[in-house]
Protein backbone atom coordinates (compact mmCIF):
# COMPACT_ATOMS: atom_id res chain seq x y z
CA UNK A 1 0.00 0.00 0.00
CA UNK A 2 2.58 2.82 0.60
CA UNK A 3 4.97 1.39 -1.92
CA UNK A 4 1.88 2.24 -4.61
CA UNK A 5 1.12 5.58 -3.00
CA UNK A 6 4.83 6.52 -3.15
CA UNK A 7 4.66 5.46 -6.87
CA UNK A 8 1.77 7.72 -7.43
CA UNK A 9 3.64 10.84 -6.01
CA UNK A 10 6.07 10.31 -7.93
CA UNK A 11 4.04 9.78 -11.18
CA UNK A 12 2.31 12.69 -10.30
CA UNK A 13 5.67 14.78 -10.07
CA UNK A 14 6.63 13.88 -13.11
CA UNK A 15 3.40 14.10 -14.94
CA UNK A 16 1.27 17.20 -14.08
CA UNK A 17 2.00 19.93 -11.60
CA UNK A 18 -0.72 19.48 -8.93
CA UNK A 19 -2.60 22.73 -8.46
CA UNK A 20 -4.93 24.18 -5.54
CA UNK A 21 -8.60 24.80 -5.89
CA UNK A 22 -7.81 28.76 -5.78
CA UNK A 23 -4.82 28.35 -8.42
CA UNK A 24 -7.49 25.98 -10.43
CA UNK A 25 -10.37 28.56 -10.18
CA UNK A 26 -7.91 30.93 -11.61
CA UNK A 27 -6.82 29.59 -14.92
CA UNK A 28 -9.39 27.00 -15.49
CA UNK A 29 -10.90 29.39 -18.34
CA UNK A 30 -7.83 28.90 -20.37
CA UNK A 31 -7.44 25.27 -20.84
CA UNK A 32 -9.32 22.37 -21.22
CA UNK A 33 -11.05 20.75 -17.80
CA UNK A 34 -11.27 17.13 -17.74
CA UNK A 35 -13.23 14.86 -15.45
CA UNK A 36 -11.41 11.49 -15.71
CA UNK A 37 -14.29 9.50 -13.64
CA UNK A 38 -17.03 7.21 -15.47
CA UNK A 39 -20.02 8.76 -17.42
CA UNK A 40 -22.61 7.68 -14.59
CA UNK A 41 -20.78 9.72 -11.84
CA UNK A 42 -19.93 12.85 -14.59
CA UNK A 43 -23.58 13.05 -14.74
CA UNK A 44 -23.96 13.01 -11.16
CA UNK A 45 -22.40 16.08 -10.60
CA UNK A 46 -19.17 17.66 -12.25
CA UNK A 47 -17.56 21.29 -12.39
CA UNK A 48 -19.07 23.22 -14.54
CA UNK A 49 -17.53 23.42 -18.12
CA UNK A 50 -15.67 20.11 -17.56
CA UNK A 51 -15.74 17.45 -20.08
CA UNK A 52 -15.84 13.47 -19.95
CA UNK A 53 -13.09 11.51 -20.73
CA UNK A 54 -13.56 8.30 -18.51
CA UNK A 55 -10.36 6.82 -16.97
CA UNK A 56 -11.55 3.35 -18.51
CA UNK A 57 -11.31 5.16 -22.21
CA UNK A 58 -8.28 7.84 -21.58
CA UNK A 59 -5.69 5.62 -23.80
CA UNK A 60 -7.78 6.09 -26.86
CA UNK A 61 -9.89 9.23 -26.24
CA UNK A 62 -6.78 11.53 -25.22
CA UNK A 63 -5.68 12.02 -28.79
CA UNK A 64 -8.71 14.61 -29.06
CA UNK A 65 -7.09 16.74 -26.50
CA UNK A 66 -5.11 19.80 -28.11
CA UNK A 67 -1.40 20.07 -27.14
CA UNK A 68 -1.36 23.96 -27.37
CA UNK A 69 -4.26 24.37 -24.78
CA UNK A 70 -3.46 23.47 -20.65
CA UNK A 71 -5.34 20.47 -19.68
CA UNK A 72 -6.64 20.20 -16.28
CA UNK A 73 -7.54 17.16 -14.67
CA UNK A 74 -9.92 15.83 -11.83
CA UNK A 75 -11.32 12.92 -10.90
CA UNK A 76 -12.92 12.09 -6.84
CA UNK A 77 -9.47 12.13 -5.17
CA UNK A 78 -6.53 12.15 -7.62
CA UNK A 79 -5.46 8.95 -8.27
CA UNK A 80 -7.35 8.64 -12.37
CA UNK A 81 -6.06 12.27 -12.35
CA UNK A 82 -2.79 11.30 -12.03
CA UNK A 83 -2.58 8.07 -14.34
CA UNK A 84 -4.29 9.89 -16.80
CA UNK A 85 -1.58 12.96 -16.92
CA UNK A 86 1.49 10.27 -17.05
CA UNK A 87 -0.47 8.59 -20.28
CA UNK A 88 -0.34 12.60 -21.54
CA UNK A 89 3.12 13.03 -20.63
CA UNK A 90 3.95 9.79 -22.50
CA UNK A 91 1.82 11.18 -25.78
CA UNK A 92 4.28 14.47 -25.97
CA UNK A 93 1.20 16.64 -23.15
CA UNK A 94 3.26 18.95 -21.18
CA UNK A 95 1.32 21.77 -19.65
CA UNK A 96 -0.98 18.99 -17.34
CA UNK A 97 -2.12 20.13 -14.09
CA UNK A 98 -4.21 18.03 -11.32
CA UNK A 99 -7.02 19.34 -8.94
CA UNK A 100 -5.42 18.64 -5.23
CA UNK A 101 -8.52 16.99 -3.51
CA UNK A 102 -10.36 16.37 -6.57
CA UNK A 103 -13.99 16.72 -6.75
CA UNK A 104 -14.36 15.84 -3.10
CA UNK A 105 -12.57 18.95 -2.20
CA UNK A 106 -14.64 21.28 -5.01
CA UNK A 107 -16.52 24.18 -3.70
CA UNK A 108 -16.88 25.75 -6.93
CA UNK A 109 -19.65 25.95 -8.96
CA UNK A 110 -21.14 22.41 -9.94
CA UNK A 111 -23.17 20.91 -12.86
CA UNK A 112 -25.39 18.04 -13.16
CA UNK A 113 -27.84 16.11 -15.51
Amino acid sequence: MAGNELYLRLMARKSAKTITEEEFKEIMRKGQIIDVREKDVFDAGHILGARSIPYSTFKQAHSSLRKDLPIFLYDQKKTLSIRSANILRKNGYTDVYILKGGYNGWTGKIKKK
